[in-house]
């Protein structure tokens, strides 16, 4: 690691505990019930399950989940969204509001990314949650941790990964629901509670709860221990977990849980449904990629019941130096979907799964930017096919191209202005 990079580090927890100083009080003074979701992919979709179940009695940190963005979500604020200026206000804003700011709520559910070493530890030792939702675990935003590994810390990624996101467990005080499938998610977890590091309960969960799993274009149903879930949108089998997760903690807080999720509405890039040109039906999985959620949407394409179904894969960022090794992995993946065709945009796949799936014998292109991507599928398409779209390079554009209703943009990903600016950039207008 650089000195800068060492320097800008250290500064991010000088400026984040500055702000949590400040945010305490109304922390202190607000004295809500917190339930901490975590985990590699799937957060976001838990927040929105539980906000559907507890509604109104509950507060959600939606778009924070930062050691800054949970510290001005507790005083009513939002983070940077625009202007660097906005900084200076903060600094002021945060400890004038801290001053009298309570919101009322019963429960705080809020969502930590743990994205970077040690921030996991830092939200956990101050807000020490009553339950913890540990969803998932894989090798998200990877490069943030090789230095953990390279000067020694930890003796690999996958350790030094999991480390990090069990530092919630360790501070939770009541309930800890884990995916029992995963071997590192149970042995950091049976090892807190070994040295007494928890008093709280370990509750693992299984996949294995799922009794029957169904998914088209449109709309997708579970069955969980005797409970159907219905969704109007396309969604992946792997979230069994959380709707298992979800039940069990409905029966903690003894609340009636609700399997009817017609109505919920799930933020931008994660499965979305559209209706697109020519009778073309589009599924939009483009807010983020890496591996872990990779397989969950291939894994839903392979279910899913259409005819013509064609993929298109962005590259998957922030993997640093296994970015060969995971993108070669996601070409098995993709074989497995058993797409009609395959569409790969971005260097990295071209470079590193394109081969592999030549050798798969797998029918795919390989370009190196969107507007590409765009050219061929107005070229090839018949109006038959269902598109999924994962990955990174910009994807939102193209789907943007593709919809039948204009209005329909405003539900994509990456709408804030530095975004488009960044698409402005690439040309891509």
């Amino acid at each position: 690691m650089t000195l800068t990079a060492k320097l800008k580090k250290r500064f991010y927890f000088i400026a984040a505990a500055y702000f949590r100083f400040f945010a305490n009080f109304a922390f202190k003074r607000w004295n809500p019930r917190v339930i901490a979701i975590t985990g590699s992919v799937g957060k976001t979709t838990m927040l929105h399950l539980v906000e559907a179940e507890l509604g109104k009695e509950a507060h959600y940190s939606h778009d924070a989940n930062s050691a800054f963005g949970i510290a001005f979500d507790l005083v009513g604020l939002r983070g940077i969204t625009g202007s660097k200026l906005r900084w200076f206000y903060l600094i002021v804003a945060v400890p004038i509001r801290s001053i009298f700011y309570k919101r009322t709520e019963k429960y705080y559910m809020v969502e930590i990314d743990g994205e970077r070493p040690h921030e996991t530890e830092f939200l956990a030792k101050w807000l020490r949650p009553e339950v913890t939702i540990w969803i998932s675990l894989g090798r998200s935003h990877a490069v943030q941790f090789e230095g953990q590994v390279k000067d020694g810390t930890f003796e690999n990624l996958d350790k030094a990964i999991t480390h990090e996101f069990a530092m919630l467990p360790q501070y939770t005080r009541k309930k800890i629901f884990i995916d029992g499938d995963i071997p590192l998610m149970v042995k950091s977890t049976e090892k807190i509670k070994k040295k007494n590091l928890t008093k709280a309960e370990i509750v693992a969960c299984y996949k294995s709860d799922l009794a029957a799993y169904s998914v088209y274009p449109n709309h997708a149903d579970f069955v969980v221990n005797g409970n159907t879930f219905h969704f109007e949108e396309p969604m992946p089998k792997d979230i069994a977990i959380q709707l298992v997760m979800l039940e069990k903690l409905s029966k903690y807080l003894r609340i009636p849980l609700k399997t009817d999720f017609s109505e919920i509405e799930m933020p931008p890039g994660r499965n979305s449904y559209f209706e697109g040109k020519n009778g073309l039906k589009i599924i939009d999985s483009s807010y983020n990629a890496h591996l872990i959620s990779m397989e969950s949407i291939l894994g839903m394409a392979k279910s899913l019941h259409a005819r013509h179904k064609w993929l298109v894969i962005g590259d998957m960022v922030e993997q640093g130096s296994i970015e060969k090794e995971e993108h070669k992995k996601l070409a098995d993946l993709i074989a497995e979907a058993g797409p009609e065709q395959v569409i790969l945009v971005g260097r990295r796949t071209k470079k590193y799964t394109a081969p592999k799936l030549k050798e798969l014998g797998t029918n795919y292109i390989a370009v190196d930017d969107p507007k590409s991507a765009l050219m061929y599928i107005e070229k090839h398409v018949t109006g038959k096919e269902t598109i999924i779209f994962k990955g990174s390079q910009y994807l939102e554009w193209v789907i943007e191209k593709l919809l039948k209703n204009p209005e329909d943009t405003k539900r994509l990903p990456r709408r804030e202005p530095a975004a488009e600016k960044r698409r402005e950039k690439r040309g891509l207008e």
